[in-house]
């Protein structure tokens, strides 16, 4: 515990963001692990103060660095390294009105695809309606 410079992805695993290293390595060369809204590599020092988003399962998660730690420590005490700013999820209303298609349903029929571009606001060209 200390107040230098730590890398990212070992500060993601020590606060238990990642359950292994590896996890957290592989989120920043996705690109899931941006600070000050720039994507990192995972040997990017992050310091106290510094505002770290993490796309996980679809979800940002914007933690900002209180303390650095470099070695897995309690989930107390990782709780108390980072200050949890993420927003509520939204409600499952919200989540359920937007349309999906099942898994594995394959490609949309011609009929299908035209419901969706008008769900959409779009016109049979694919692109938005103007007024001409």
């Amino acid at each position: 515990m200390g107040t230098g410079a730590v890398r990212v992805d070992s500060w993601l695993w020590a606060v238990r963001v990642f359950k292994t290293r590896s996890q957290a390595t592989a989120a920043c060369r996705a690109g899931h692990v941006k600070i000050a809204g720039a994507s990192v590599k995972a040997a990017q020092p992050v310091k106290v103060g510094d505002q770290v988003r993490i796309r996980i399962a679809g979800f940002d998660r914007i933690l900002v660095v209180k303390q650095t730690i470099v070695k897995r420590v309690s989930a107390a005490t990782a709780a108390e390294s980072f200050i949890d700013e993420t927003p509520p999820p939204p409600s499952r209303e919200e989540v359920a009105l937007a349309p999906r298609r099942d898994r594995g349903a394959g490609r949309p029929t011609k009929r299908e695809r035209r419901e969706l571009e008008k769900l959409r606001g779009r016109d049979d060209l694919g692109s938005p309606p103007y007024a001409d």
